[in-house]
């Protein structure tokens, strides 16, 4: 219903209403949207006054079980649940998968309240809890890996040595292969020790432009040189609570695969973006603690995209496409993002992939919400 349906008396309702991060639409005994949230209008793209001049069938899919599970909550007079319905259409887009909640409205005869909860933010918390699963397993490994091979290794390496001059010279390439792929195995174990350090990192408010701004510089100096790099920021987000140094680690690791991505391409693009995402809340680690994670930065490419059976596993260790490898770098991002109390995710289709990071904004700023501009870089 619209505002003035509601009743001017209600303007506490209108605003909690609005205040409520779920699409959230009235359904009257017509079947007309009689009132839509600022989230439903997100939602379906549209204004709550256009809404109201339609009926629900009209927004949503041909044949949707969301009109029949109106119909039975009118006829049953009882609140129903629905879970991963599709709406997807060219209208809403593609993967709009959705949990539904349907009640009847007593005191509006043949009215129905309808919430919509996207399913992308509950996978969001599905995929943090298993990136941070992950990540706890690849430490154990690592430990055991710097405990029990890197030893042995030594020995092996040292007895090659020796070998390598008293044996021939038609021998001695077989003395320097068993040197190379021992010092390959070792660093292979050295970069793994990065999993098991659980050492505190010092945090501080950060400007994320200026360390998007330096690792980009880092990138067009090397790896990235012949690829262009575009910047769309929102020169108004808050400072991140975050270490510098994991972040510049963190989007070296995306640029660097972004560009491995794009390869050669001719019109080879990564896109860094950054904006403000209010109303998602996760868990942190160790605490009964919910926090915000608000601040959004992704970084985009337009190679061939990921292969679909690999993606839920992308932040897996020792998950690559790479020939040489050794699919630890996404499996460290998670770990950093992970224990930041963020999120890392990849969405990927032809011609398009989204590597998406989520943080909190720093403590200070949470607690008076107040923040200062950030510049917004250079292009």
């Amino acid at each position: 219903m619209s505002s003035g349906t509601l009743g001017s008396g209600n303007a506490l309702a209108m605003a909690v209403l609005n205040a409520i991060q779920n699409p959230v639409i009235l359904v009257d005994a017509a079947g007309h949207i009689a009132f839509a949230n600022w989230e439903a209008e997100a939602f379906f793209g549209a204004s709550a006054s256009h809404l109201a001049r339609y009926r629900v069938s009209t927004f949503i899919p041909f044949g949707s079980p969301l009109l029949a599970l109106i119909d039975q909550v009118r006829e049953r007079k009882a609140p129903v649940n629905e879970y991963r319905v599709d709406l997807s259409s060219p209208r809403l887009g593609q993967d709009k998968l959705v949990d539904l909640y349907v009640a009847p409205v007593l005191s509006e005869p043949g009215s129905v309240v309808v919430v919509f909860q996207e399913r992308s933010m509950a996978d969001k918390i599905d995929r943090q809890l298993t990136h941070r699963a992950a990540a706890r397993s690849v430490t154990g490994l690592a430990s055991m890996l710097a405990h029990e091979i890197k030893n042995p290794l030594s020995g092996i390496r040292g007895a090659a040595q020796l070998l390598e001059t008293s044996v021939e010279d038609e021998d001695r390439a077989l003395t320097r292969l068993i040197c190379d792929e021992t010092d390959r195995i070792v660093s292979l174990v050295d970069r793994m020790e990065v999993f098991s350090d659980e050492r505190p990192v010092d945090r501080a408010a950060l400007n994320i432009h200026s360390v998007l701004d330096h690792v980009k510089a880092i990138a067009k100096a090397g790896f990235a040189r012949n690829i262009k790099i575009v910047e769309s920021y929102d020169p108004s987000l808050p400072p991140v609570y975050a270490n510098r140094d994991q972040l510049v680690q963190v989007f070296l690791n995306l640029i660097k695969n972004a560009a491995e991505a794009v390869g050669d391409k001719v019109d080879g693009e990564i896109q860094l973006t950054t904006a403000y995402r209010p109303g998602i809340r996760l868990s942190v680690a160790g605490s009964r603690e919910k926090i915000s994670l608000p601040l959004e930065f992704c970084v985009h490419d337009n190679g061939p995209g990921v292969p679909s059976d690999l993606l839920p596993h992308l932040f897996d260790p020792f998950i690559t496409t790479k020939t040489n490898g050794s699919g630890l770098g996404l499996a460290l991002v998670a770990k950093i993002i992970g224990g930041h109390g963020g999120i890392v995710e990849c969405d990927s289709q032809a011609s398009r992939t989204t590597f998406r990071v989520l943080m909190p904004v720093s403590k200070d700023i949470a607690q008076d919400d107040r923040y200062p501009a950030q510049s917004t870089g250079s292009n």
